[in-house]
């Protein structure tokens, strides 16, 4: 085949299943496919030759992949389908103006920054809801997560970047940078819709005035900057910048979903794996046990919920493949409990092991009255201080917007740390609860790496840092979050070299679990590339007749 006929027949792909997620949200199923309106009776077990656990990047690449193959498949989404105006006529809220849907059954928002001028001004109360952005509490810990149908690229920012292919090759030392570098990652980028933003417009647009301070600060610390891609349509800021498109980046949307001119998950991979005709996605079903019948069938046991998160319905699954896709901490907990309480009890100790934060720390500077930000921000950030090179102090620091719709002087910035430190999930028998051993004394690392950096910044601008953002009079960076949680279960230790999980046959792994705490960027790119080799693999050998 072709690749223009693989193109056209991928783009009728990507047609059909955005009717079938259209037609979902109009009759407000939660259920999507492109026999949605006709679902079977129910069962008391759903059996499905595939089932895939989570819709983010890794869960979305097999789902895509197995259904191209013609294996029937069912992927559990414990979000909802984002896909239905409220009462605005539009789907997600933004982040100045959050309402229920910004946040997973919260009655308050719980934004990265705290405060402004140490005000409580940028969270606000909230009816619970399943909304589209879930800050998962550990001991020292918190790791913010997408909810609904896309996972995490519901989001983030959207930053697209490649890692160095050094430092890819140093964390993952079995596998080919060749062939990921020529084959796997130009795949994902493809797929994901990445582009660039047109350097020309960059330089003279209102909405990037923020990153060209932050820019030159660097440089006048000696550092250098990078443009970087993102999934976010450039073409179609340009049109918001010039009015003729509805704004959605240029009104403030990030955290919370944006609701136009993203390329997330459910307009690329999933709408495609829809059109296949060969995939169905259940959404607001939480799996919570998964054990192995006597004939080497995975059974799963899930929750479906309604919008209180009362649980209506506990529903039973049996698959032949099962491809787990909950993310660094969905996957990791679900194998963890299952270790520990004897439903899977021949996985090895490695699962739960290796865990990183992706070396994360958040901070902002003060800018002089003359080096203005801006009070017009885009929400997509497309550029970084990349000073990785630096073998004393590896650090890539995203310089981030803050639009607040007034000129505030501040540089934020999220800096990704070359931190070794790694943490283990462990099961609580007395609780039922999977905990994390992360330390305060670990976050301290990447913190000292950031100081460094931005105390160069800082000396070379006569410039000072921000102390009022994080919610203490004293706290300069924000060391207990994570946008970008790693590893729980490492390629090469809990699984093989291409995710099949060690001890059991026909169970695999494609999401952020298997890097080793640390890519050095934003992740996304990475762990989608890994889920498309992984799926070659498997569907070449695992499932041929």
């Amino acid at each position: 085949m072709t690749a223009k006929l693989m193109q056209r027949q991928l783009s009728r792909r990507h047609i059909l299943g955005m009717i079938a997620l259209q037609t979902a949200a109009t009759a407000g199923l939660t259920r999507i496919g492109l026999q949605s309106a006709q679902a079977a009776e129910p069962a008391a077990v759903d059996n499905s030759p595939a089932i895939v656990v989570g819709s983010g990047y890794g869960g979305a690449v097999a789902a895509l992949r197995l259904g191209q193959a013609g294996i029937r498949t069912l992927v559990l989404e414990m979000g909802r389908l984002w896909n239905t105006a409220g009462s605005d006529g539009k789907v997600f809220c933004s982040t100045s103006a959050p309402d229920q849907r910004s946040m997973w059954f919260r009655t308050r928002t719980e934004a990265p920054l705290a405060t402004f001028l140490w005000l409580d001004l940028v969270n606000k109360d909230i009816s619970a809801y399943p909304g589209a952005l879930d800050r998962v509490h550990y001991d020292n810990m918190s790791v913010y997560v997408g909810r609904g149908v896309g996972g995490g690229s519901l989001v983030n920012g959207g930053m697209a970047v490649t890692p160095l292919k050094s430092y890819f090759a140093e964390q993952f030392p079995t596998v080919d940078a060749e062939e990921m570098y020529g084959t796997y990652f130009p795949r994902a980028r493809s797929m994901l819709g990445v582009n660039s933003i047109d350097p020309a417009w960059f330089e003279s647009t209102e909405w990037y005035q923020f990153t060209r301070t932050s820019r030159k600060a660097a440089a006048n610390a000696g550092l250098k900057t990078t443009f970087v891609p993102n999934v976010y349509d450039f073409g179609y800021m340009q049109r918001e910048a010039a009015g003729t498109a509805t704004r959605s980046a240029l009104a403030g949307e990030v955290i919370y979903g944006n609701n136009y001119g993203k390329r997330s998950l459910d307009k690329t991979y999933l709408a495609a794996a829809l059109g296949t005709g060969n995939v169905t996605i259940n959404t607001l079903e939480k799996v919570r046990t998964v054990t192995r019948a006597g004939d080497g069938a995975y059974v799963l046991t899930a929750d479906r919920i309604d919008n209180t998160g009362k649980v209506v319905e506990t529903k039973q699954y049996s698959c032949t493949y099962l491809f787990l896709g909950g993310g660094s901490l969905g996957t990791t907990e679900l194998l963890v409990r299952a270790r520990d309480t004897g439903t899977l009890p021949a996985l090895n100790s490695s699962v739960g092991a290796g865990w990183g934060t992706n070396g994360n720390t958040m901070l902002g500077r003060a800018n002089h009255v003359w080096d203005t930000v801006g009070a017009n921000q885009a929400t997509m950030p497309v550029m970084g201080i990349d000073d990785w090179a630096n073998t004393a102090n590896p650090v890539f620091a995203e310089i981030a917007p803050l639009p607040m719709g007034f000129e505030h002087w501040i540089s934020l910035y999220l800096a990704i740390t070359k931190n070794p430190e790694r943490a283990s999930f462990s099961y609580d028998s007395t609780s039922g609860a999977v905990k994390l051993g992360w330390t305060p004394a670990q976050s301290a690392v990447s913190v000292a790496m950031a100081k460094k950096l931005f105390d160069r910044i800082n000396a070379a601008n006569l410039t000072i840092y921000r102390y009022d953002l994080f919610g203490s009079t004293s706290k300069v960076f924000a060391d207990d979050f994570t946008y970008h949680p790693l590893g729980g279960c490492v390629l090469g230790k809990a699984t093989d070299d291409y995710g099949r999980v060690k001890g059991y046959s026909r169970l695999y792994i494609t999401d952020g679990s298997l890097v080793p705490g640390s890519t050095g960027v934003n992740p996304f790119v990475t762990i989608t590339a890994l889920a498309e080799r992984t799926m070659a693999r498997v569907l070449a050998e695992d499932t041929a007749p």
